[in-house]
């Protein structure tokens, strides 16, 4: 099906615009991908493909990936720049359904990335991107931390989501869970008695623990982990961002596997 849309008070349009906030994807179980490669990203996976809302310029473009939607939608820009609160919108926008964080395959298998409440939507993002790119088996984040469908994060993960499992779970169960199966789990920590990254063996089945921007890790789970690491300096920095850390971290711990 193709309808034209060109009112910002259509009801569609308020339902799309809804998936701005954590509310409305709740309610409708769903999110938004903003532009082509994203788009693409999800027409490979196995998400459900809701919507494609464009231009009718960039919806002649890839006729390919359109024919993968039932439902299109060409609107204006006005409506594309309304739904998606972005300054420069690409003109491309899908609606895809919303994967159950909750649900976890495997979870005690291969590299685990948990994020304890880290709040910047694009370190979150860019955690699970470094996640996807160092071949970890997913990522779990604290119900503090920033919401993986946030639009700043879904931006920042470029089409990781598809590609590892994410989940939304109580970290100190996840540890426990580890260190039941004699798996190591590394925190990270801004303390001279902790143990230089480099004199740890990468291994293949782990969890990384990565803490909030301004706190770090918060007390209780530093004193669950296996291991607490830091990063040493040669520079005068005071520290680095979690996320540059992370990756660090992540590429490291993860040559074993």
């Amino acid at each position: 099906m193709r309808e034209q849309i060109t009112s910002v008070h259509n009801q569609h349009v308020k339902d799309w615009r809804k998936l701005q906030t954590r509310k409305g994807r709740k309610k409708f179980g769903q999110y938004l991908l903003d532009g082509w490669h994203l788009v693409q990203e999800a027409s490979h996976s196995n998400q459900r493909l809701i919507a494609l809302i464009g231009s009718a310029e960039e919806l002649s473009q890839h006729e390919d990936i359109v024919a993968r939607f039932e439902n299109v939608y060409e609107v204006t820009p006005e409506i594309i720049k309304h739904i998606t609160e972005t300054n420069t919108p690409q003109g491309i926008v899908a609606v895809v359904e919303m994967p159950d964080v909750n649900q976890v395959t495997n979870p005690k298998t291969g590299a685990w990335l948990l994020l304890d409440r880290v709040q910047d939507p694009g370190n979150v993002g860019t955690m699970v991107r470094t996640a996807d790119a160092a071949g970890f088996a997913g990522v779990v984040a604290s119900k503090r931390t920033a919401d993986f469908f946030n639009p700043k994060v879904v931006r920042s993960m470029q089409g990781s989501q598809f590609h590892l499992q994410l989940v939304v779970a109580d970290l100190k169960r996840w540890i426990n869970d580890f260190q039941d199966d004699q798996h190591p789990v590394y925190g990270t920590q801004l303390n001279p008695l902790a143990k230089n990254f480099r004199h740890v063996q990468p291994g293949k089945d782990f969890a990384l623990v990565m803490g909030n921007e301004g706190q770090g890790m918060a007390e209780e789970l530093l004193n669950q982990t296996t291991t607490n690491l830091y990063i040493p300096m040669r520079g005068n920095a005071e520290s680095l961002n979690v996320a540059v850390s992370a990756g660090i971290l992540m590429f490291q711990l993860n040559q074993g596997s």
